[in-house]
């Protein structure tokens, strides 16, 4: 057998999180979670019902409802052949799966107010706030055409950032007509552009070819006093969209909210008509769009379903949670209650069985068991990183006496022993569980 020198193991390589997706960590995942649980009771309140899509669909479905010849379609979408041959995508958005599931379980045949959250996927360059996974939680509201739905939504998005202490958020509205009033903007717009092709930037010509309202909503400096003297579409709406878009404003109006006319707006997506509207946050750099919706009428009949009207929106829970976190207006609670502490064998053995139960009588108890051994000390320490709100200190002593010693952890007070059988209503009756 050879002397040489002893073979090293090779270092395994780490494997890393694919560019632009991210894990959500405990400490993080709280803050997540408050979002999410806020939304869905708001909008339970409001007798939304929430739908669960698959994340992957067939590709057609984009193409036919976010239009062959747009970004997402051309360059963002993560599109590929199973073993069958056929080409699916990774949602980019929610609202196609949502109008093909309503179609495909014929529940279109009344009024739908539905909800839904989860990942969505776009190739996209990856910077503060947008991700090539990000997540978001949607509405999509069927059979309703009258303004006060549009003002509906609107209002569940303000409740929402109510909620969640976001003061500082500005509604943009606006209204892109109906699909023949846009057509025919389009075709005026497109000859004010081209009238002044050599002054618009390279991303503008482009758009000018493929979606040249886009070109309203370009961020150049350059560009503003060009896009200004624009033709503007709310010149040019009939006596229905103009009617509609009225109410929509009075109501807003009598209700106290308050919000900014943009004519620029005009959303990236190829369904929307009539009401659009955006949520728009100066914290969060140039991702500024929290939260974005408005009517899509058309699209229902355009995936192969009877015409229906429909209006939704869709939130960045992303952006969300970045604008929470640099704001700070969002509290989220410790997780856990009460630490239980054991010293020794006997107090090891029996704290389990106390702890469950304290879990069978309350069932809403955050209680932790510290698993592992060592000294109070130790253990205290670790009580106090978990977050706890009080200490249960099980030692030989107390164990022999019959009672558990309970410590507050936050704020003053002195330690007391409370006998084990009046143990769970002493806790609720500290913790209002």
């Amino acid at each position: 057998m050879s002397q040489g020198a002893p073979q090293r193991t090779p270092v395994a390589k780490k494997i890393q999180a694919i560019r632009g997706m991210h894990d959500i960590l405990p400490g993080e995942v709280e803050l997540w979670q408050a979002v999410e649980d806020t939304a869905r009771r708001i909008l339970e309140a409001y007798g939304y019902q929430e739908i669960r899509t698959p994340v992957v669909e067939v590709t057609e479905l984009f193409k036919r409802s976010i239009g062959e010849i747009t970004d997402i379609v051309e360059k963002e979408m993560y599109s590929f052949e199973d073993r069958n041959g056929d080409s699916l995508t990774l949602r980019p958005e929610g609202t196609a799966s949502c109008v093909r599931a309503a179609i495909e379980h014929g529940v279109l045949n009344q009024a739908q107010r539905l909800w839904y959250r989860g990942p969505m996927f776009r190739h996209e360059r990856p910077q503060k706030g947008r991700y090539r996974q990000f997540h978001q939680i949607g509405v999509e509201v069927f059979g309703l055409e009258g303004p006060d739905i549009d003002q509906e939504v609107i209002l569940i998005t303000r409740r929402l950032w109510q909620a969640l202490g976001c003061d500082d958020l500005e509604l943009q509205i606006n209204t892109l007509g109906s699909a023949a009033e846009r057509r025919d903007y389009r075709d005026r717009l497109v000859v004010y552009l081209r009238s002044r092709e050599a002054a618009l930037d390279e991303d503008s010509r482009r758009r000018l070819e493929t979606n040249p309202l886009r070109v309203l909503d370009s961020k150049n400096p350059d560009m503003q006093e060009l896009i200004g003297g624009a033709p503007q579409l709310l010149e040019h709406l009939g006596v229905e969209s103009r009617r509609h878009f009225d109410r929509l404003c009075a109501g807003l109006d009598g209700l106290g909210i308050g919000y900014r006319l943009n004519p620029r707006l005009v959303r990236g997506l190829d369904y929307y008509n009539r009401t659009v509207f955006e949520w728009v946050s100066d914290q969060l750099g140039a991702q500024g769009t929290v939260c974005a919706g408005g009517r899509y009428d058309g699209l229902v009949e355009q995936l192969g379903g009877r015409p229906t009207p429909a209006v939704g929106f869709a939130l960045g829970v992303e952006r969300v949670v970045a604008l929470l976190e640099q704001t700070e207006t969002c509290r989220v609670p410790p997780q856990v209650d009460v630490y239980l502490i054991a010293v020794g064998d006997s107090a090891q053995e029996r704290g389990p069985v106390i702890a469950e139960g304290l879990h069978d009588r309350l069932p809403a108890l955050r209680l932790m068991t510290h698993c592992g051994g060592g000294s109070f000390k130790s253990q205290f320490k670790k009580a106090d990183r978990a977050g706890a709100a009080y200490a249960l200190v099980l030692g030989e002593n107390e164990l022999a006496r019959g009672v558990a010693g309970v410590k507050p952890l936050r704020g003053e007070g002195e330690q007391e022993q409370i006998p084990l059988d009046r143990l769970a209503e002493f806790l609720a009756r500290k913790l209002s569980i």
